[in-house]
């Protein structure tokens, strides 16, 4: 036994760990419950009187030893100037940080309000919880519209007394808000995200985000409409880019119409993205109407005006070539690093 416990010191006074990994190692195998220092003392049961004597006290130094040399470099590692720190040639230069982007519909809407701003529209925002009043009713859609179903609205509470509460399903509720908080003319865009109860696929989503429009003042036409529009089609997807108006039906707004640009995608040849119509659909426009004036406490006999409203995830699709508009949703840092050299 002497003469193991000398090998073991030799063994123990050489250690040098160079990471927390190897001191573990060491403790175990010297202190652990079934280390080294364990059996010794076990095996030390077993010896004379006469021996005990002598081997007791070496026994002892020794396992003092062990514990000493375990945490001399215990305390080094948590301190950080331990074997691994040594190794570190501090003259060398530093990892760095990777640039961030921003998110592609956050670039769009920016560019989308920058423009408009052009033409003087300030910006409006409004709450994402509103009432019936503010979501449908004031915007003259009638009570058996689908828009009020289920199928369609995320309603928060159904009050049949006081008014429904639901999660907006477009930002023309904060048209309603400017217009009775304030008296004309307005030109105003807003941004803002809002959320319908459709199927989830490459074309839509539960929620999405939309920036609209509103312009009132006296002798508002619908021509000022399309130059507005068309103004910002050449803006936006460059001056090559077709327009073109179809009739619609809005219960906010009359006339109403739709427009389409040539698809992006397959410069107007036809893909899936356009249905292989070289068109597609970016916004719906049309003239106020006079019964959502009166509503909102405006002379519709002295002011005209017109509205118009588009999503952003569309546009961000045309401008992008994106054809799936998941990923917007999905976080995928692979799809949101192509927009890095985007950052504005």
């Amino acid at each position: 036994m002497q003469d193991q416990i000398t090998q073991y010191t030799s063994e123990i006074l050489a250690f040098e760990p160079s990471s927390a990994e190897e001191l573990e190692i060491f403790r175990i195998k010297f202190l652990g419950t079934k280390g080294i220092i364990k059996d010794l003392f076990d095996a030390f049961k077993a010896v004379s009187p006469e021996e005990k004597r002598l081997l007791g006290k070496v026994l002892n130094e020794f396992k003092k030893t062990a514990e000493e040399r375990y945490l001399q470099f215990k305390d080094a590692f948590e301190s950080g100037s331990g074997a691994d720190d040594a190794k570190l040639d501090l003259t060398l230069p530093g990892e760095g940080f990777e640039n961030g982007s921003r998110h592609p519909l956050s670039l769009v809407r920016s560019e989308i309000i920058e423009i408009f701003k052009k033409l003087g529209f300030t910006v409006a925002e409004g709450p994402e919880i509103e009432d019936d009043w503010h979501n449908f009713s004031a915007l003259n859609f009638p009570q058996e519209h689908p828009a009020r179903d289920m199928q369609d609205t995320f309603f928060i509470k159904k009050d049949a007394e006081n008014g429904d509460i639901a999660l907006r399903t477009h930002t023309s509720s904060v048209q309603v808000r400017m217009m009775e908080n304030g008296k004309p003319p307005f030109r105003s865009i807003m941004p803002g995200r809002v959320y319908r109860n459709e199927a989830i696929s490459a074309r839509a989503h539960c929620f999405f985000h939309q920036v609209e429009g509103l312009y009132i003042d006296e002798n508002v036409s619908f021509a000022d409409l399309k130059q507005t529009l068309f103004y910002f089609v050449q803006e936006m997807f460059g001056e090559g880019t077709k327009v073109r108006f179809r009739p619609s039906y809005f219960p906010f707004t009359e006339p109403s119409a739709e427009m389409d640009i040539s698809c992006t995608i397959c410069g107007g040849d036809g893909c899936a993205f356009c249905k292989h119509s070289g068109w597609v659909e970016i916004l719906g426009c049309g003239m106020v109407d006079p019964n959502v004036l009166e509503n909102c406490g405006i002379d519709s006999t002295k002011f005209t005006g017109y509205a118009f409203g588009m999503g952003i995830e569309r546009i961000t699709n045309l401008k992008y070539q994106i054809k799936d508009l998941r990923l917007f949703s999905e976080n995928d840092v692979r799809f949101l690093k192509q927009f890095q050299s985007e950052i504005i």
